[in-house]
């Protein structure tokens, strides 16, 4: 094996290359130098030098440069994995030895899906920051499913029914799906006698969802309907169904979260409340690690603890 003349900072497993590590495998997961030395506070003449400095060292190409991304070479992919486990690890050394802290601190990186994210995870976050002035929060809000192994996240908040991963989850809460429509549609509304008769009535399809045609319902969990609608507008994004409801376009199935306001004000109303429609999950998911940081603990129990709150208001509402 090739060995470099390196004498600087202890040689070649000295601290220049274990920073070195860390300059490389994030300008693989932003794609950029510019963004990689923005998540690490540096400047990007200091990730660029850095890393010609490790492949010039090694004799070998890394990464490809173009105009328009970065990405490695299969020799740098390779080197990447081994170098993110080393991250990890490094960083399970230290959140091991944070534990000794009882007081939460630094940057908590997370991740919610939008709807959820602007009405529930951003008032927890304010209140998280309260509670723990020493804590940062960078929240990515979006529907898309982030992958936690290859990012910068710590946390995850998804909303719905968990698929198999090798992630840690911890369910935090539940969430009620219900039929709605704007109170401009009560003549019609009441003249519905089961789900059935929805199928005749404007409705507006969520097509973030993978089953957005089909719902089924449920009376006192004996009787069962599956009912096909015929959509006659199609969103891709929650608060988009939710405000053509509003409108008057029709109805549509929301998660208790988003409406939950709406209803207890009179601007939004439930139609056909003694049928149920399966309930979904809240869920809490780490990277698989055999510790979680203070601050990851600290904020996942605060939201879990709003969520109890919020389901008792919800389940007080509807009794």
């Amino acid at each position: 094996m090739f060995k470099a003349n390196n004498q600087d900072e202890g040689g070649l497993g000295g601290l220049g290359n274990l920073r070195r590590l860390a300059y490389f495998a994030a300008v693989v997961e932003t794609g950029s130098f510019t963004a990689a030395a923005d998540r690490l506070g540096i400047t990007k003449a200091v990730v660029s030098q850095q890393v010609a400095r490790l492949e010039r060292e090694f004799r070998t190409s890394l990464l490809v440069r173009t105009t328009r991304k970065v990405q490695p070479t299969e020799l740098g992919q390779a080197f990447y994995l081994r170098c993110a486990l080393i991250l990890r690890e490094a960083g399970d050394a230290f959140d091991d030895l944070a534990e000794t802290s009882a007081e939460p601190s630094g940057m908590l990186r997370l991740t919610a899906p939008f709807d959820y994210g602007v009405g529930v995870v951003v008032p927890a976050i304010a209140a998280f920051i309260r509670r723990y002035p020493a804590c940062k929060v960078d929240a990515v809000l979006t529907d898309q499913t982030l992958d936690l192994m290859s990012g910068n996240i710590e946390l995850a908040i998804r909303v719905g029914w968990l698929a198999e991963t090798s992630l840690q989850a911890r369910k935090i809460g539940a969430f009620r799906q219900l039929l709605v429509a704007s109170p401009a549609m009560q003549p019609q509304v009441a003249r519905l006698t089961g789900p059935q008769d929805i199928a005749g009535l404007p409705f507006i399809a969520n097509t973030a969802l993978r089953d957005h045609l089909t719902w089924n319902f449920t009376l006192n969990e004996s009787e069962r309907q599956a009912v096909s609608v015929q959509a006659s507008i199609f969103l891709d994004a929650t608060l988009a169904v939710r405000e053509a409801v509003f409108q008057g376009a029709g109805l549509s199935v929301l998660p208790d979260y988003a409406v939950a306001a709406d209803l207890a004000a009179g601007r939004l109303i439930q139609v056909l409340p003694q049928w149920q429609l399966p309930s979904g999950g809240i869920h809490a998911v780490f990277p698989a690690a055999r510790f979680r940081p203070a601050k990851v603990r600290a904020f996942v129990d605060l939201l879990a603890d709003r969520e109890q709150q919020r389901q008792a208001v919800n389940a007080s509402s509807a009794s």
